[in-house]
């Protein structure tokens, strides 16, 4: 190739350095990564706690204090620990995402450590407008005190001082705080965070001379009884949450490093409702608002917890998804499993309290734990022909377990059935209906069958045939008027007395009666294609009781329009008291039916 064509090389160029314009960072930090600026408390307490800690780490007697002094919008700090020279000042304080816990041979320790994102004071800035930072190395004692002051327009300087301004060991933080921010320097409010946020921080810690710590946690402390035990985590629990719980459980995963209490709601909530826990992160407060602690069946505690392993995710106020959140939700999970187990077990009375606010939780934790439903088969409350029943007691006083899928099909059956002696559990609500189907997986021999329209009918007793011939002419007006709602007539012998007619169908009558509806309402291309998926799913039928008197009289009419006038309204009637919802055309029925009434009632009257 020609020398001249040849494209000359480049010449390398210089990495550049990011510039931060630290007062958008300091926005994006309050407006996106932290949910309130009275997270900047956290890290000035952090800091001085992972000060003490290193300090600690190499002089192990060394002292352990951090003291808050707030007053007129300005905030002081003074901790015992490690400290900086003028060096650590210029890499560590000087460069933002920089932690002091990946030098000096530190790292190895940082399971001792609350911070490990290095965002350190930066979040101050969230509620100051200067920082000011004194400090004194452990490490290095002959080294002068250093100054290192920053504005929270990204400027700072730095500069050593006489021995005087810092005699001994450790930092000083001054805030001084921005327009608008002062409140949350104010003595009440900063004693009420480091409340807050450091009561079981490991160190003395004071606001002026008001102790912060209060040591050991309730969870820990010696009581001279279990009831004294229970009054004061009680009396803990609405100090907290604001509520008196019904119970209280032990929370213990030593492998992981978890100590706390998960205290029992009071009142019912929703499954889907996010149960949410305090939790601590060596002695600090991470997050009041932890959702993932537990598993989703225990909607029914709230915990407090203080941990080692779990780890904060980069604002520090929730906890990072990972093997080890796993394996603890599962741990803290088999705790209160073993709770449940120990009150079925050893205190009857407190369990049926307990199941008679949350049984919901117990049935979704029984549903997928064949141990737990095995347990809890004697206590879980369930609807039943019978009354309220649990599973087991149900299924001794019956050699089939019936149930159905919905609460109206129980509705429909459910007098009926106790009356001809066939035992029904109204699998219609929440998670029943899968226990039911469960039940011989823990109860060998058991019998489970879904009860449908067919089983019903088959335990009515038949008519005599020469009785049911003689009502012949009756039985055909009848179900010519119910023809077009997609309901047959039938004549059975039942109790009680007292019910003239049966609604019954099942699931797939009820959808044959919708694609009917919907055919009717279709265009003609959509009709043709609803039209071919009729299938020859059972009618509704609607069941006239032979024993009843006023069915022996209807049965006697010669009237035959009168006579479906009558059927459309013990139609109607079995409707409403199978509690069923009324189609459009059930409700023009009803109207039909009661005019007509009216008109044969007063047809005598009018001379004609």
């Amino acid at each position: 190739m020609d020398s001249q064509t040849s494209q000359p090389s480049q010449a390398p160029q210089s990495p550049h350095t990011f510039q931060v314009d630290l007062r958008g960072l300091v926005d994006l930090l309050s407006h996106h990564l932290y949910s309130s600026p009275k997270v900047y408390l956290r890290e000035l307490l952090q800091n001085a706690v992972d000060a003490i800690t290193a300090r600690r780490a190499g002089q192990p007697d060394a002292p352990a204090r951090v003291r808050l002094h707030a007053e007129a919008g300005v905030l002081r700090v003074e901790d015992t620990g490690i400290g900086l020279t003028e060096s650590d000042v210029h890499a560590l304080l000087a460069t933002i995402g920089r932690s002091s816990k990946r030098s000096d041979g530190i790292q190895e320790a940082r399971s001792d450590f609350l911070g490990q994102f290095g965002i350190g004071l930066l979040a101050c800035f969230v509620v100051a407008e200067r920082i000011r930072v004194v400090s004194r190395s452990a490490r290095t004692p002959d080294a002068a005190p250093v100054e290192w002051t920053a504005s929270d327009d990204g400027s700072y300087t730095v500069r050593t001082l006489p021995d005087a301004a810092r005699p001994e060991p450790g930092t000083t933080v001054h805030l001084t705080a921005r327009p608008g921010a002062a409140e949350w320097l104010a003595p009440d409010r900063v004693m009420a965070l480091a409340r807050d946020f450091g009561s079981l921080l490991p160190y003395d810690v004071r606001v002026g001379e008001e102790a912060v710590t209060d040591l050991p946690p309730p969870w820990d402390r010696a009581y001279p009884s279990p009831a004294g035990r229970r009054v004061a985590l009680a009396r803990h629990c609405h100090e907290l949450f604001g509520f008196t719980p019904l119970d209280s459980i032990e929370l213990d995963v030593p492998l992981a490093g978890v100590r706390g209490v998960a205290y029992v709601l009071p009142s019912a909530v929703s499954p889907a409702q996010r149960a949410t826990h305090r939790v601590h992160l060596k002695g600090m407060l991470l997050t009041e608002r932890a959702e993932q602690l537990l598993p989703d069946w225990a909607f029914f505690v709230r915990c407090v917890l203080d941990t080692d392993s779990l780890r904060p995710t980069a604002s520090r106020e929730s906890l990072y998804e990972d093997e080890t959140l796993a394996a603890v939700r599962e741990a803290l999970g088999e705790r209160i499993r073993s709770w449940l187990t120990a009150l079925a077990a050893n205190d009857p009375e407190r369990l049926s309290a307990f199941l008679s606010v949350h049984h919901l939780g117990v049935k979704s934790l029984a549903r997928h734990d064949p141990q737990m439903l095995r347990t809890m088969l004697p206590w879980l409350p369930f609807e039943t022909t019978d009354g309220q029943l649990s599973l087991e007691e149900f299924a001794q006083r019956h050699p089939v377990v019936h149930f159905t899928r919905s609460v109206e099909e129980y509705r429909q059956v459910a007098p009926i059935a106790s009356a001809q002696g066939v035992g029904v559990v109204n699998g219609g609500y929440t998670y029943d209906s899968e226990l039911v189907e469960a039940l011989p997986s823990v109860r060998p021999g058991t019998v489970v069958a879904e009860l449908d329209a067919d089983t019903v009918t088959a335990h009515l007793d038949a008519v005599d045939p020469a009785e049911e011939l003689a009502l012949a002419g009756f039985l055909a007006a009848a179900r010519a008027r119910l023809d077009p709602l997609g309901c047959d007539v039938v004549l059975r012998a039942f109790h009680p007395l007292s019910v003239p007619a049966l609604h019954l169908d099942d699931r797939a009558a009820r959808h044959e009666q919708a694609r009917a509806a919907a055919e009717e309402q279709a265009d003609d291309l959509w009709a043709g294609i609803l039209g071919s998926l009729r299938g020859t799913a059972p009618r509704a039928r609607l069941v006239l009781n032979h024993l009843n008197p006023l069915i022996r009289r209807i049965g006697s009419l010669g009237d035959r329009e009168l006579i479906g006038t009558a059927t459309e309204s013990l139609y109607g009637q079995a409707l409403l008291m199978a509690q069923r919802p009324l189609r459009p055309a059930d409700t023009a029925l009803l109207n039909r039916a009661f005019i007509g009434l009216l008109e044969w009632a007063t047809h005598g009257e009018d001379g004609h």
